[in-house]
């Protein structure tokens, strides 16, 4: 019953001539490469930040051992 209702409120439709297809396949491609380089960007960033959080570690672990001898 809710899938009907759902079904209902979408308007369907399909056209005849199928280039009218073509813009939204341009559109999707777009944001799924966008997507992509956003995800290869965060990954470069958190790469950057976990470098950055090791050598502090590493830093803080060496001052902790000078100061318990």
């Amino acid at each position: 019953m809710l899938n009907l209702f759902v079904l209902n409120i979408i308007p369907m439709y399909f056209p005849e001539d199928k280039t009218e297809y073509i813009p939204a396949f341009i559109q999707l491609a777009l944001v799924i490469i966008v997507a992509v380089l956003v995800v290869f960007f965060f990954k470069k960033i958190s790469k950057k930040q976990e470098e950055k959080a090791k050598e502090l570690e590493e830093r803080l672990n060496k001052e902790r051992e000078n100061q318990h001898p």
